[in-house]
């Protein structure tokens, strides 16, 4: 039997999607969440697992969640109010703690609150290990290579659409609570606040998709992940105009699952640019569902991490602790990838 990993969350949109991938590699998942109904639901349909509730106010429940298990995936937003709870039981049982967040300041509360508990106990702690932060830094550790500093880095998304989901609307929402408002650029080594709006540029995508308009300044969660180990001062994320639209309409609908493996018809484009003076270099990622392909991100990230294929402990950032280019190519079935010779 395989190792068992507890998905916190698991009866949500992406965390369903953690659950099948868990069981398509061997891995026997816990299932964990507060809502008993949606659990008991959930387990119903897989046979044979343990469904254990649990709540982020109740580090008891969350200690037997966890209890037996190898490693965590917190797929449960808003990670405002998860994150450092279900971090707390991890470190409490001593297990990997791995989380698909994409909300800034939670992953910011993250490195900061825990960095030097979990160094000092030996623990890894991986936020941001999903579509926004842990993709894009992967495909940004990657393009650097053996550079060892860059003057700026950029990863634009072409998304064909962006139907969020429940999760995404209520942790975006916590976000913009947080931040008043503003919108964060990370510049001069450091993220600062902005109130004017975003630019809009366009922005050259390889061929065959070609140059798009995108909103500048899309910041999302790779200006955490990328700088907390890359020597790179200026670290910029780009939009498509169309999908920033779509995320941002209140009546935009969720996604609908087109095929067997339940994802969306939602295709993208992830391009990584760094630039030390003159020269860029540039790694793509291309795929389908970027809810979906957060599931085997986060878990190769446990398989790499519980057979100690690793390079580090602490909070650290896919590209950190990863190899990033062996990462990638790992993940074959799920991304095309085309990566610097």
């Amino acid at each position: 039997m395989g190792s068992k990993v507890t998905v916190f969350g698991a009866y949500g949109h992406t965390g369903r999607f953690v659950v099948a991938q868990l069981l398509e590699r061997g891995f026997v998942p816990v299932l964990s969440g507060r809502d008993t109904h949606k659990l008991q639901a959930l387990a119903a349909s897989h046979p044979g697992l343990d469904a254990r509730p649990a709540s982020a106010g109740d580090p008891d429940s969350l200690d037997r969640a966890l209890a037996g298990a190898k490693a965590v995936i917190n797929c449960a937003g808003p990670f405002a109010a998860t994150a450092a709870p279900v971090i707390e039981a991890a470190l409490r049982v001593g297990i990997p703690y791995v989380d698909v967040a994409a909300e800034i300041e939670a992953i910011v509360d993250t490195f900061e609150d825990f960095t030097d508990r979990a160094r000092a106990a030996g623990a890894v702690i991986v936020p941001a290990m999903a579509f926004y932060g842990g993709l894009g830094d992967l495909l940004a550790t990657a393009a650097m290579g053996d550079w060892t500093t860059a003057d700026e880095a950029h990863i634009a998304y072409a998304l064909s659409s962006w139907h969020p989901t429940a999760g995404t609307r209520a942790t975006s929402s916590v976000s913009r609570q947080r931040r008043n408002g503003q919108r964060f650029v990370y510049t001069n080594g450091r993220l600062e606040y902005r109130n004017d709006d975003p630019p809009t540029l366009e922005w050259p995508f390889p061929d065959p998709m070609g140059t798009r308009a995108v909103i500048g300044e899309f910041t999302m969660a790779d200006v955490v992940t990328v700088p907390s180990h890359l020597s790179i001062p200026e670290v910029r994320t780009h939009m498509t105009v169309e999908a920033a639209r779509d995320v941002l309409a209140p009546d935009t609908p969720t996604p609908a699952a087109v095929d067997e493996r339940g994802r969306s018809a939602q295709t993208f484009l992830v391009d990584a640019v760094v630039r030390s003076g003159d020269v860029e270099r540039r790694a793509v990622a291309g795929g389908q569902d970027i809810y979906a392909v957060s599931a085997p991100l986060a878990v190769e990230a446990v398989h790499r991490i519980l057979t100690r294929q690793t390079s580090t402990v602490g909070v650290t950032a896919a590209g950190e602790i990863f190899d990033a280019p062996d990462f990638l190519r790992a993940l074959s079935s799920h991304i095309s990838v085309e990566l610097p010779q």
